[in-house]
C-alpha cells in the first residue's frame, strides 16, 4: 500500500530544497498542494512518462504557474527525463526547471504558465479540441480520443478577469471532461486575501454553468481522489474540485501567511519543517520505496499500450479517418496544402478584385477551410465585421446534452462565436493549438488586440501556430473614432519577439499571407486587416510576396526611362496611395520606386542580399503608413508619413485629407527629401 503521506512530503521537501538552493521561488503553493498532487497524479492521472507526446494523454495545467516546483517534482518523482540534477538548478541557466514551467523546455508541461488565469484558459481550449476531435474522430466500438483536462489554480487565477471569460465559455460549451482543482489557501504576495478578494467562488461556477464539489480537505488524497471521481461522472458540466489547503504545508512558522508564498523558507525554518513532516532525509534525497510509489512508468506504459491496441483496431476498421487523425495531431497541412496554396494565389491575382483586405481575407479563407478540416476559427462577436466564417465552417453549437450538434453529413460547426472576450479567446485558441489536432483562428477589431495581447505573446513565447484575424486596421474605419481607429497596434505588435505580422494591400497579398500563416508551424500570426476596400494592385509576379516585401512598381512602369530617385515603401491601404503619387513624381520626371511590404516581420529575416535588392543603398526611403512613425526609422528613413496622435470621428475620406493621407502630400514629401528639406 503506498505510503500517501510520505508521497506528498516528497513534493514538500524537494520544493524547500529546490528554493533553498536556488534561493528564489515560491515553496508555499508546493507545499499546499502536494496531496491535492497525490490525488490527482497517482490516482487519475492517465499518461506515459516514457513517452510526454501521446496522443490520448490525459492534460496536466499548472496555472498557477509560480508553483513550478509542484510540477517538476511531479515529473521526476513519476519517472520523466527529468533527473534530480535538474531540479538541484532550478531557476539557473541552461537548466529544464525554469522559474515557471515552459513547455517544449520541460518533458511532460504540457503550457507555460505564470501570467495567471491563462492556464486554466488554455485548459479550456484543449478541452474543447478533445471534445471535437472525438465528435469528430470516434465510431461506434472505436474510441480514440478520450482524456481529460485537469487543472490546478489559485485565488490570483480567479481574480484575474480572463478567469471568468474562460470558465463562462467552458460551461456554454458542456466540457465535462475538464476538471479544475482549486487551491483554497486564502493567501496571496499581499497575505490574506479576505480584504480584497471576497467572492463566492462556489456559486460564481454554479452560475457558469460547472459542476462544483466541495470545499473538501485538500489536505487528505484519498477525498481529492474521490471528488476527481465524482466529477467524471459529469456528462454535460465542468467541475471544480474546491480544496482548503493551508499555503506551506509543514512549516511550523510560515504556514497559512504570505512569507511562505515567493521566499525561500531559510535553512532553519526548513529544518523545522522537516522534524514537522517527519522527513528525515538529506536534501534532494528521496527513498526508494517512496520512488517506487510515485513511478508511473509501467501503468504508463500498459495505458498507451491499450490505446495503441485500440487504435490498431481503429486504423484496420477506417484506415482513411486514423490517417487523418494521426497527421492533424502530428500538426502537418495535407499533401494538396501547397497546390491549394498556390491556386488560391492566382486565383486572386487572375480576378484582380477591388474588396477590403477583411473580405480579401474571407476570400482566401473559403479555399482554405475547404481544404483543411483542421483549421477551427471564431470571433469576439464580431463575425460579420471579421468575416471569419466560411461556406466551410458553420456555427459550433452543443445540444442539451453536451454532443456537438452536427449536420446531416456528420460534420459538426467550425466557428466559434466566442462573445466579447478578446482575452479569453486569444488564451483559448492557445490552448488548442497546444492540444493538437487544430489550427485556430480568431478575430476581432486591431484595436481589441491589447485586451489579447499578453496571450498572443504567449503564443509567441510557446510557439504555437495560431492566427490572429484583426480588422478595422486604421483611421480608415472613419466615423467610430479614435476609439476603434488603430494608431499604435502595428508597431506594437511587430515588436513582439515570434510574431509574424501582415498587414496586406489587396486580395493576392492576403491570400499569401493566410498561406505563410498556416505553413508556420511554430509561429503565430496576426492578420492587419482593412475594413475600407482596396483596389487589386498590378503586379509582374507573385514569388516574392512570401518574403514580405517586394518592389511593386519601377519608374518604367510608369513611362520614365530612368533610375530610380528615391524608394517608398508602403503597407496595407496605403500602397494605392503611395502608386497615386509616383505617378504624379513622374509628371514632374521625379523616378520612384514603390516598395510594398506587408510583412515586415517577415521582410526582416530575409538576407541581406534580398534586403538589398529591395531598398538599395543610397537611395533615400520614404515609409507611408497609417499609424505611428517610432516604428519606421529602423528602415533608415528620411521622412515617414504617419499620424502620432488619435484620430478623429469622421468619415474616412474626410481623415484621410485631414491627416495628410493623400498621393498629393506623399509626393510633396518625396519632393522636399530630394530637396534636402526633409
Amino acid at each position: 500500500m503506498a505510503n500517501t503521506q510520505q508521497m506528498a512530503n516528497a513534493i514538500r521537501a524537494l520544493a524547500m530544497d529546490a528554493v533553498q538552493q536556488a534561493n528564489s521561488g515560491h515553496p508555499g503553493a508546493p507545499m499546499g498542494m502536494a496531496d491535492m498532487a497525490v490525488g490527482l497524479w497517482a490516482r487519475h492521472l492517465k499518461h506515459n512518462p516514457a513517452n510526454p507526446q501521446w496522443f490520448d494523454r490525459d492534460r496536466f495545467v499548472l496555472s498557477n504557474g509560480h508553483a513550478s516546483m509542484l510540477i517538476y517534482a511531479l515529473l521526476h518523482l513519476t519517472g520523466y527525463d527529468l533527473p534530480m540534477q535538474e531540479l538541484q538548478n532550478f531557476r539557473q541557466m541552461g537548466s529544464r526547471t525554469a522559474g515557471h514551467p515552459e513547455v517544449g523546455h520541460t518533458p511532460g508541461v504540457e503550457t507555460t504558465t505564470g501570467p495567471l488565469g491563462q492556464g486554466i484558459t488554455n485548459a479550456v481550449g484543449m478541452a474543447l479540441a478533445e471534445k471535437l476531435l472525438a465528435a469528430e474522430f470516434n465510431r461506434e466500438g472505436h474510441t480514440v480520443v478520450d482524456h481529460h483536462t485537469y487543472a490546478f489554480l489559485g485565488d490570483g487565477c480567479l481574480m484575474e478577469g480572463i478567469s471568468q471569460e474562460a470558465i463562462s465559455l467552458a460551461g456554454a460549451w458542456k466540457l465535462n471532461k475538464l476538471v479544475a482543482l482549486y487551491d483554497d489557501n486564502g493567501i496571496s504576495i499581499d497575505g490574506s486575501v479576505q480584504p480584497w478578494f471576497i467572492d463566492n467562488t462556489a456559486l460564481r461556477f454554479v452560475a457558469s454553468g460547472w459542476n462544483v464539489i466541495g470545499p473538501i480537505d485538500g489536505h487528505d488524497a484519498d477525498k481529492v481522489a474521490a471528488a476527481i471521481a465524482e466529477a467524471h461522472k459529469q456528462t454535460e458540466r465542468p467541475s471544480l474540485v474546491i480544496c482548503k489547503t493551508h499555503i506551506g504545508k509543514g512549516s511550523p512558522n510560515r504556514a497559512n501567511t504570505a512569507k511562505a508564498h515567493g521566499e525561500p523558507l531559510g535553512a532553519e525554518e526548513i529544518a523545522l519543517s522537516r522534524e514537522s513532516l517527519g522527513w528525515s532525509h538529506a536534501p534532494f534525497v528521496i527513498p526508494d520505496e517512496v520512488y517506487a510509489d510515485w513511478n508511473a512508468r509501467a501503468t504508463g506504459h500498459a495505458a498507451e499500450q491499450a490505446w495503441n491496441d485500440r487504435f490498431a483496431a481503429y486504423q484496420a476498421a477506417f484506415p482513411e479517418l486514423a490517417a487523418e487523425f494521426t497527421r492533424r495531431m502530428n500538426g502537418d497541412l495535407p499533401a494538396h496544402f501547397a497546390q491549394t496554396a498556390v491556386d488560391t494565389v492566382v486565383g486572386a491575382h487572375t480576378k484582380a478584385e477591388t474588396v477590403a483586405s477583411r473580405k480579401a481575407s474571407q476570400l482566401a479563407l473559403e479555399a482554405f477551410t475547404a481544404a483543411l478540416p483542421e483549421l477551427l476559427g471564431g470571433s469576439a462577436d464580431l463575425t460579420g465585421s471579421n468575416l471569419t466564417n466560411t461556406k466551410s465552417t458553420p456555427n459550433l453549437r452543443f445540444d442539451l446534452q453536451g454532443n456537438v450538434v452536427k449536420n446531416e453529413h456528420g460534420v459538426g460547426g467550425r466557428h466559434i462565436n466566442y462573445g466579447v472576450r478578446e482575452f479569453g479567446m486569444a488564451a483559448i485558441m492557445n490552448g488548442v493549438a497546444l492540444h493538437g489536432g487544430f489550427i485556430p483562428y480568431g478575430g476581432t477589431f486591431l484595436t481589441f488586440s491589447d485586451y489579447s495581447r499578453n496571450a498572443i505573446r504567449m503564443a509567441a513565447l510557446m510557439k504555437q501556430r495560431v492566427i490572429h484575424v484583426f480588422t478595422h486596421d486604421s483611421i480608415g474605419l472613419g466615423e467610430d473614432g479614435p476609439t476603434h481607429q488603430s494608431v499604435e497596434h502595428a508597431a506594437a505588435l511587430r515588436i513582439i519577439p515570434g510574431l509574424d505580422v501582415w498587414r496586406p494591400a489587396d486580395t493576392a497579398e492576403t491570400a499569401v499571407a493566410w498561406s505563410v500563416a498556416l505553413s508556420n508551424r511554430e509561429q503565430p500570426t496576426a492578420l492587419l486587416l482593412s475594413r475600407q476596400n482596396l483596389p487589386y494592385l498590378s503586379k509582374r509576379d507573385l514569388g516574392d510576396i512570401s518574403r514580405g516585401a517586394y518592389v511593386l512598381s519601377e519608374p518604367k512602369d510608369v513611362g520614365l526611362k530612368k533610375k530610380a530617385q528615391a524608394v517608398i515603401i508602403a503597407t496595407g491601404s496605403e500602397v494605392q496611395l503611395v502608386l497615386a503619387a509616383q505617378k504624379q513624381l513622374a509628371e514632374k520626371k521625379i523616378a520612384v520606386r514603390v516598395v510594398s511590404m506587408p510583412s515586415t516581420t517577415s521582410f526582416d529575416r530575409e538576407d541581406v542580399k534580398y534586403k538589398k535588392s529591395v531598398l538599395p543603398a543610397g537611395l533615400p526611403r520614404i515609409a507611408v503608413e497609417m499609424g505611428v512613425t517610432d516604428f519606421w526609422w529602423k528602415y533608415g528613413c528620411a521622412a515617414v508619413v504617419g499620424i502620432d496622435r488619435y484620430g478623429e470621428s469622421a468619415p474616412a475620406g474626410v481623415l484621410f485629407k485631414h491627416f495628410g493621407f493623400t498621393a498629393e502630400n506623399v509626393a510633396a514629401t518625396v519632393r522636399a527629401v530630394l530637396a534636402g528639406k526633409k
